[in-house]
């Protein structure tokens, strides 16, 4: 027996599209500008709503922008699981599994690192920091199921390789010696640390 949901009520529809010109606005000026250059009361307007009426949305411009990048992490690991499954070889792989997370890091690197630093660092209560997290746990997981389809690496040693893949790449992406690298960059020093591991 199929269970119908009832309609989403007007004040519901009304808060999911506050939200939406919330994220639309966010997305738009963190792009144009940078995470740094950009208030609170610059997305309320773009948003065309009171400054107080963000706040109930998000606590922080961090929260802010964990809310804009999740979304676009979780989409770019997607096109990473894609390409990883017709990579050749468990190195070529794993490299093409995370190069879309890094260039969804490097769209705006200010951002990017600004984001690494709210995942880590953030309240892991908050809903934000821990869809951030699912994401890394996720990462790790799709990493880890990699680098078992090498016969000698075990259930236990791909989780916890995939643990230091994920480290080696968040920690690539987050240097201040890489603010000015390029993809290319980034993914040459992630592999040459991966190539070490598998």
């Amino acid at each position: 027996m199929s269970v119908i949901s009832p309609p989403i009520g007007r004040r519901e529809r009304n808060k999911q599209q506050k939200l939406d010109r919330i994220i639309d606005a966010a997305r738009e000026l963190f792009t144009e500008h940078g995470i740094d250059d950009v208030t609170t009361q610059q997305i309320a307007d773009r948003a065309d709503i009171g400054a107080g009426t963000l706040f109930l949305y998000v606590r922080t411009k961090g929260e802010l922008l964990l809310l804009v990048q999740n979304a676009a992490y979780a989409d770019a690991l997607d096109r990473g699981w894609a390409n990883a499954e017709g990579a050749p070889g468990v190195l070529d792989a794993v490299l093409a599994l995370v190069r879309p997370i890094v260039e969804c890091n490097r769209t705006q690197i200010d951002n990017g690192r600004t984001y690494l630093r709210e995942m880590v660092f953030g309240d892991p209560t908050e809903p934000r920091h821990r869809e951030a997290l699912e994401i890394v746990a996720r990462t790790e997981g799709a990493i880890a199921s990699v680098l078992k389809r090498a016969e000698r690496i075990d259930e236990e040693s791909a989780a916890t390789t995939a643990r230091v893949v994920s480290a080696v790449m968040f920690l690539s992406m987050a240097a201040s010696e890489n603010v000015h690298s390029s993809v290319d960059d980034i993914m040459d020093q992630i592999g040459a640390q991966i190539r070490v591991l598998v």
